[in-house]
């Protein structure tokens, strides 16, 4: 699983925004709940490739990272990297939820941002 974050007004990537990765599970009385799952931070790429570790390693049992089929969340926390450049920002955090059906598969999960609006979609 692999994010990245575009400054779609600079037209580059953006380094050094927060992603956090959380899993989807019902609670009591049908609440739903995320809990963390992996953490990360962009590269000068704006990619954040090194949150999990290789999938059916040793690692990634040990750590219990194993991505299984089911809903996750990814949160990019772009407010810093705004005003760090001296912009305001509409979006503190963006979430996106979405399933996994095949963890075998290459999830790629890009967001294009600006100040004042979002994108994304399923990369390959």
């Amino acid at each position: 699983m692999v994010s990245a974050f575009l400054d779609v007004s600079l037209g580059r990537p953006a380094e050094g925004v927060e992603v956090n990765i959380q899993t989807y599970h019902k609670g009591q009385r049908n609440v739903d709940i995320f809990s963390p799952f992996a953490h990360g931070v962009t590269d000068a790429d704006g990619r954040c490739l090194n949150m999990l570790p290789p999938r059916g390693s040793d690692e990634a049992r040990l750590q219990n990272k194993q991505v299984v089929a089911g809903t996750y969340k990814i949160v990019f926390k772009p407010k810093e990297y705004f005003e760090k450049t001296g912009r305001k920002c509409f979006y503190p955090w963006v979430e996106i939820t979405f399933e996994i059906e095949n963890p075998e598969e290459h999830y790629h999960i890009p967001l294009l941002i600006s100040p004042y609006s979002f994108t994304t979609y399923r990369g390959s």
